[in-house]
């Protein structure tokens, strides 16, 4: 007589600081040994057998009791998943990962490279490891395997994917790898949009509706002096110069030092906020005096003040540099100065203003516009 298979239960769960995918089933002997031959662990706690998520994908699962159980995956649903996503990426990893990473750390910090590269590629090489089975090969088809399940699945920008194969590259010289990546190959081209521009009448209309002086000071800066979020925050009382109505911008992009003007209505402004705030250290400071501002915060306000300005458009803080720059070339400002202003190094990236400045474009006529008025010519002369 055929014996019947037994139903195991996969879950996914947290055990002690790790996410496992756990297997319950009622007592069953060459189950049981399916499990011990396959690495999989026992939990006394939970009575439950293991694997550990980030070493064993559920194909592996799949394949090793096909034929010899009935898998119930209906507690393995979006929900869990969702709550696996929340997890911290640090939790997810074991010791030995961690102090693998740490040392990549260290040997990025040592190629000079900026501290957002260093958290970015750090995070990449992490996601990758968890995502690649303990006993895999690092091989070309591992990496595009994780971009495709991962990246792309989780809707990932072009830009992050990017970011993964250049981290990847300096990984692989890391570890003393043999393979060798085209990164132009391999790596989805960027994008080419044009970026979101406020209007004159919208920027004037952000400004006023923003009531507290701080968040008013944060947005009037990011857009008169065209600077990114990160140069805004890392602004300090010391790169303040009133005299000559100038803000000098350290270590900018590509750890280029830069001078941006001050608009003149923006001095009066200042005076009342650095009056009223007192700050120690940075122009713009969070609740503890002496630090940063938080992105994160300047985000979220940005955000109510557009809702109250009636503005319908995507605005980060990045549009109001855009719209800074489109503005000045609309002005006839010198497509050179627009490049030292923003701090780029590349005349090509300064460009794409050229795309989105619409004085000229309003010159040329439409031709539906050309057709209504010969159509109109013509009844005037019947």
């Amino acid at each position: 007589m055929k014996k019947s298979l037994k139903t195991i239960k996969i879950t996914l769960l947290s055990h002690k600081n790790e996410m496992v995918y756990g297997l319950a089933f009622a007592y069953d002997q060459d189950l049981k040994e399916v499990c011990k031959s396959t690495n999989a662990r026992w939990s006394r706690e939970k009575k439950i057998w293991y694997y550990f998520e980030n070493v064993t994908p559920l194909s592996f699962i799949k394949d090793t009791f096909k034929g010899k159980a009935i898998l119930d995956f209906k507690d393995l649903d979006r929900e869990s998943l969702i709550k696996q996503a929340k997890i911290p990426l640090k939790r997810k990893l074991n010791e030995k990962q961690k102090k693998h990473l740490k040392t990549f750390y260290l040997y990025l910090k040592g190629k000079r490279l900026s501290e957002s590269t260093l958290k970015t590629y750090t995070h990449s090489i992490a996601e990758y490891l968890l995502y690649r089975s303990k006993d895999r090969e690092i091989d070309l088809r591992s990496i595009e395997e994780h971009a495709e399940n991962v990246l792309v699945s989780k809707n990932k920008s072009i830009s992050t994917h990017r970011q993964y194969i250049s981290a990847m590259k300096h990984y692989l010289t890391f570890i003393h790898s043999e393979l060798v990546l085209d990164f132009a190959a391999i790596a989805p081209k960027s994008d080419k949009r044009l970026p979101n521009v406020l209007s004159h009448a919208e920027v004037i209309a952000l400004i006023r509706v923003t009531k507290n002086i701080k968040h008013r000071i944060c947005i009037a800066l990011l857009y008169s002096s065209g600077l990114r979020i990160g140069e805004l925050i890392g602004l300090t009382l010391r790169d303040l110069d009133i005299n000559r109505k100038m803000l000098k911008v350290s270590k900018g992009k590509g750890r280029k030092d830069r001078y941006v003007p001050i608009a003149e209505v923006m001095l009066p402004l200042l005076q009342n906020y650095i009056t009223t705030y007192a700050p120690k250290t940075y122009l713009i400071e969070g609740l503890d005096s002496g630090k940063q501002y938080s992105p994160v915060s300047i985000r979220k306000f940005l955000a109510r003040s557009c809702r109250a300005a009636h503005i319908t458009k995507h605005v980060t803080p990045h549009t109001l540099r855009h719209s800074y720059a489109t503005h000045l070339l609309e002005n006839g400002t010198d497509i050179r100065y627009i490049q030292v202003l923003l701090g780029h190094s590349s005349p090509e990236t300064t460009m794409i203003y050229t795309h989105v400045q619409s004085q000229d474009l309003k010159k040329i006529t439409n031709p539906l516009d050309l057709i209504v008025k010969q159509l109109d010519q013509r009844k005037n002369i019947t």
